[in-house]
């Protein structure tokens, strides 16, 4: 995705991407007040009520947070469509769209459109992670790449939400989940109409998002994240295999809560988790088209050297000062 169309840039649309625990709600929250914009989130966590605590949920208004029940699926199809609509009516509005958040696809069906997949089934999921159960995720990996090599390509084989959705769209439709692609890219982009700006949010230095996500989670938990998820646990009708349940802090509570391990295991895992969850965001950013990085310092200031002629003349400064340059470009 280009920052503009040949000829015609047309409206503004910021995209601020970033790993989980990076400082994008905060520079979200810059921007807007800077900008007169309206946060989008595009987040799969944040979408479901009661979800709060363990999901980082801002006070700041977002649209498309507590639009769901956790007992109910947001598929990145049902972000692509809202997420459209909220752009053209706070166009409408006088104001700027900002969809600030960390799940790659939601950005990527937003951007480039998706393939009309089959909906999910909850029925052959569940057969698929009793599958894993007993045989391991690398094992169902490998019989991807017996009906799809080419997404058991992309694929990690412990990557268990992307390896399992595509098992379960192969099993359900019986064409591979790469050929759905290929039919994706012949479909008009509503994305195009707009001048997209993308900007990317990270500590330069691994160490200092580690630090971050440790710090946050225990911050998390003294706020209350063990109630939370426990209330959730004891709703009766939400199962450990909902996409809900299977957020990053809250699928490893509720396996302490149903006796599987300690909570000290838990908290240990959760953090494991996340700092995953992190890694596989940026692998995604690394390969992403017409982005702009800001590198931030412990501190949460510009990071030097900025990988950008746009900052040479801006170390010190705040990340905001970076982001309204690049918001600022004349488009190419």
């Amino acid at each position: 995705m280009t920052d503009a169309l040949a000829g015609d840039p047309g409206p503004l649309v910021i995209c601020l991407m970033g790993p989980t625990a990076s400082g994008k709600t905060d520079l979200a929250i810059e921007l807007a007040r800077a900008r007169n914009c309206e946060l989008v989130s595009v987040d799969s966590a944040l979408v479901y009520r009661g979800l709060d605590i363990g999901s980082a949920k801002p006070a700041y208004p977002h649209h498309l947070i507590d639009i769901r029940d956790p007992s109910q699926a947001y598929s990145a199809a049902d972000f692509a469509t809202d997420a459209h609509r909220l752009v053209g009516e706070i166009r409408a509005r006088g104001a700027t769209p900002l969809l600030v958040g960390g799940t790659m696809l939601y950005f990527r069906a937003f951007l480039e459109g998706l393939a009309d997949m089959p909906p999910a089934n909850v029925d052959i999921r569940r057969e698929i992670e009793a599958e894993a159960a007993t045989h391991g995720w690398p094992w169902l990996h490998a019989r991807l790449a017996e009906v799809d090599p080419e997404s058991a390509g992309r694929i990690h084989p412990r990557h268990s939400q992307r390896l399992g959705r595509a098992l379960e769209v192969y099993r359900s439709s019986g064409i591979p989940m790469s050929e759905w692609q290929r039919r994706q890219k012949s479909q008009p982009v509503p994305a195009r109409q707009y001048r997209v700006v993308q900007l990317a949010i990270c500590p330069r230095q691994r160490s200092v998002l580690h630090q971050r996500i440790a710090l946050r989670f225990e911050q998390m938990m003294a706020a209350g994240l063990l109630e939370e998820v426990t209330n959730l646990y004891r709703r009766g009708d939400l199962t450990p295999d909902l996409p809900a349940m299977r957020a990053v802090g809250y699928r490893q509570l509720w396996e302490h809560l149903a006796g599987e391990c300690s909570l000290e295991t838990a908290v240990g895992r959760a953090i494991a988790a996340t700092r995953q969850l992190a890694k596989r965001q940026l692998t995604w950013l690394r390969k992403w088209p017409d982005l702009h990085w800001i590198y931030t310092d412990a501190a949460g200031n510009l990071a030097q050297p900025q990988e950008s002629d746009y900052a040479r003349s801006g170390m010190g400064q705040k990340p905001v000062e970076l982001a309204l340059n690049y918001l600022d470009r004349p488009p190419l």
